[in-house]
């Protein structure tokens, strides 16, 4: 399965803010004011004693949780080299939710303050699953926000449960990670089945042994659950919400489970919730394709473009192209195998945001030449591997491990076959790369504890839902879906290419949002940008 991935803002090739998930393919609660929203604003002093948080904010839960919803949580000055008005803490969770009283693991999170008297706090998902909500605030809250929700606003970032800072899913060294990812076979045929089920037990059983039981608590219910206790440790009667694409899921989960909670909540670049492993892989098929001829169209208008020809010609150099690296791989400058999981990866990478396709000509132009360097940099960016071949996170491996809890998968063979070939059909450039995912999940020590539902979060407050036309990850129809199925949900359109919109579209966006964020304005009715 194709993650419906986090954003990938406009790549600088020397480095990187943001990280996408591919694969298949491979608070200090010091004094609080409450305003009219029914939020409270966490004070500003850094210096301000911890406070646990009021029963007020607390609201009903049960008793054996209140431990969690009360700790007093410290936020201190982050690491070397972050703004002064970034503040750290570390806040304890149940690993169980069944069994509160059990085991409890720890989440990272990270605090940009406002420079003003904020209304609250917006806690903030980039999607994944796997993305480090953490780094995003770190590295990327000016690009991922606007000055004006700032203002109004503290910004809440946090790795959620198995990610990252917090208590994270291990595997792999570097080295067998560097491995995996290499590795390609067919696994239309029988023996690179065998060898890619070999490959699924040892990942499983590696996963098992140094993760131990948190491995079967990964899953989005269990995320969402931990969201209303960084809720009310934040200080917020109720939870102000901004998620993109897996993070869409993640809030309508917490708006299901629950919706007397919802404060503001901003859903952008819809995951269907009630779609299959196999439908949203065969939706993401279809959507790359369409992205991909795009990008194409677009490239031919420059005199710099690589391809040449019609439209359908182009699409087909890079077709055979691909189809060469799966023949041959290929060798990168520093002497990495560039397989074509690899290369496919790196394609997909550009894809996500329409400001990164010269960089996508740039790797094409290269690879059509020998050299596969830049595609496989843009690769690496999608696991999130450092220059010096080290890992900066566990996307990789987090990615898998929660789909494998939250999506029961089909292994077997005849079924992931005639998948396959729908893969194929809608996307004849990269759909054959897309298949036979379930075969990561068939040796997963854990069975999935979701079913996919529709979800319809009755009783919550009015929330946005945005998509856009031409986003290949979480393809425009999906966002529709999630706006149907919500009980209070208004869709806004945004007519462009690239994932998700906030932060990357046009005015119209920007404004719909903080409008809605800083002064409740909810559109009468369905909204379209352009």
């Amino acid at each position: 399965m194709t993650p419906a991935s986090r954003r990938f803002p406009r790549l600088a090739l020397a480095a990187a803010s943001a990280v996408v998930l591919l694969t298949g393919i491979t608070a200090c609660t010091g004094d609080t004011a409450s305003d009219e929203t029914g939020t409270a604003s966490p004070s500003t002093s850094a210096s301000a004693a911890p406070t646990a948080a009021s029963a007020d904010v607390i609201g009903d839960v049960p008793e054996d949780l209140l431990p969690f919803y009360s700790q007093e949580v410290t936020w201190e000055e982050c690491e070397t080299g972050f703004r002064s008005s970034f503040q750290c803490a570390t806040v304890e969770v149940p690993l169980d939710y069944a069994d509160p009283e059990g085991e409890s693991i720890e989440l990272a999170a990270i605090l940009a303050r406002s420079d003003d008297t904020p209304q609250g706090t917006i806690l903030l998902n980039p999607g994944g699953p796997g993305g480090s909500g953490y780094d995003t605030v770190r590295e990327s809250v000016d690009y991922v926000t606007t000055d004006r929700l700032r203002e109004n606003f503290n910004i809440l970032g946090f790795d959620p449960r198995g990610v990252g800072r917090s208590t994270p899913v291990e595997c792999l060294t570097d080295a067998e990670l560097d491995a995996l990812r290499e590795e390609y076979y067919d696994p239309a045929e029988p023996a690179g089945r065998e060898a890619a089920r070999e490959d699924a037990r040892e990942l499983a059983a590696k996963c098992e042994a140094k993760t131990g039981e948190l491995l079967g608590h990964v899953d989005t219910v269990s995320a969402a659950r931990d969201m209303d206790i960084l809720r009310a440790v934040a200080g917020d009667k109720q939870l102000n919400y901004l998620g993109f694409s897996y993070g869409t899921f993640l809030g309508a989960t917490y708006a299901e489970l629950f919706p007397d909670k919802v404060g503001r909540m901003v859903l952008d670049g819809g995951l269907d919730p009630s779609a299959s492993n196999e439908e949203i892989t065969l939706g993401q098929a279809e959507g790359f394709e369409n992205a991909i001829r795009a990008y194409v169209e677009d490239c031919l208008t420059s005199s710099s473009c690589p391809l040449s020809g019609s439209t359908d010609e182009a699409v087909q150099t890079i077709r055979d192209l691909i189809a060469s690296v799966e023949a041959s791989p290929m060798t990168a400058k520093d002497g990495r195998t560039v397989t074509v999981s690899t290369f496919v990866t790196g394609l997909i990478v550009p894809l996500y945001n329409s400001d990164n396709w010269p960089i996508l000509t740039q790797a094409l132009d290269e690879a059509l030449q020998g050299d596969p360097s830049t595609m496989l940099y843009l690769a690496d960016l999608n696991a999130d591997r450092q220059p010096d071949g080290t890992y900066g996170s566990n996307t990789t491996v987090a990615f898998s491990a929660i789909n494998c809890l939250d999506y029961p998968m089909t292994a077997d063979d005849e079924q992931m076959a005639l998948d396959a070939k729908k893969l194929e059909e809608a996307s004849p450039t990269i759909g054959k790369f897309l298949g036979y995912g379930g075969i990561t999940c068939e040796s997963w020590p854990y069975e999935p504890v979701n079913t996919p539902h529709e979800i319809k979060a009755e009783g919550a407050a009015e929330l946005l839902v945005i998509g856009t036309t031409g986003d290949p990850a979480t393809p425009y129809q999906w966002s529709v879906a999630l706006a149907e199925q919500l009980d209070s949900a208004t869709l806004v359109t945004w007519e462009g290419e690239g994932h998700t919109a906030y932060g990357r579209g046009d005015d119209c966006i920007a404004d719909t949002v903080d409008d809605y964020f800083i002064d409740g304005t909810v559109p009468g009715e369905d909204k379209v940008c352009s």
